[in-house]
């Protein structure tokens, strides 16, 4: 064994080598990537993330909003939005003049937190129904990071995604808080005296004359009881 060594020596070392080499290029790898993950996690839970959705209110699903999020784990500053038609023509606009009601959708906005949500203004889709429903618009939103990165989303919001949707009864939630409010009016009348409840009320005057139906009773039975006998 120690003569094959000697022998093969300069192969081995060579061998040797390329192995300590691929092992550093290898690792010299996974290093990099390990990095830009760790920059990517980073960012991820640092910068901001927008987004802008449509929903009906849970109470009346004629009446659609326009909601912006930030969804990020980041603030995010100087916000713009750039609102316009893609298909719909006067009900498309209709929608962005209703939207737009709110201003922060004109002017745009300064700051907007983590986890902080803005609606829009309402538009109701009883009005230009056969127009608003064919309907789609984008919304162009530009803002920046605390970072100073700075980030373009665009939204594409299709009303026709609303064709055929219906409501039966009304959330349970609502219907609790309007059940819970007429409670508290209800309480409010009775204890500032607008109201007052009505109850027959039983007194000591109404025990003692029943006492003595009673005995006058009791006394003429037994009175008939002695006539009989």
């Amino acid at each position: 064994m120690p003569e094959f060594l000697n022998q093969h020596s300069g192969a081995l070392t060579v061998i040797f080598s390329a192995v300590v080499t691929v092992s550093t290029v290898v690792y010299a790898v996974l290093t990099a990537v390990l990095v830009a993950e760790t920059r990517r996690m980073r960012r991820a839970q640092t910068e901001p993330k927008l987004e802008v959705v449509t929903k009906a209110r849970d109470e009346w699903i004629a009446f659609i909003h326009v909601y912006v999020r930030n969804i990020g784990l980041g603030p995010a500053y100087d916000i713009s939005f750039d609102i316009y038609a893609e298909s719909g023509g006067e009900g498309a606009q209709a929608l962005i003049d209703d939207f737009t009601r709110a201003n922060f959708l004109r002017a745009g906005l300064k700051y907007l937190g983590p986890g902080q949500e803005l609606v829009s203004g309402y538009s109701q889709m009883t009005e230009r129904y056969e127009q608003k429903i064919e309907s789609a618009l984008m919304f162009v939103v530009c803002y920046r990071s605390a970072a100073g990165r700075t980030c373009q989303e665009n939204f594409r919001l299709d009303f026709s995604e609303f064709k055929g949707r219906t409501q039966i009864g009304r959330p349970h939630l609502y219907t609790i808080a309007q059940n819970l409010e007429k409670i508290q009016k209800d309480i409010h009348h009775l204890t500032t005296g607008f109201r007052r409840i009505r109850a027959d009320v039983y007194n000591s005057e109404d025990r003692e004359k029943e006492r003595k139906q009673w005995e006058e009773h009791r006394k003429h039975r037994a009175e008939k009881s002695e006539e009989s006998s």
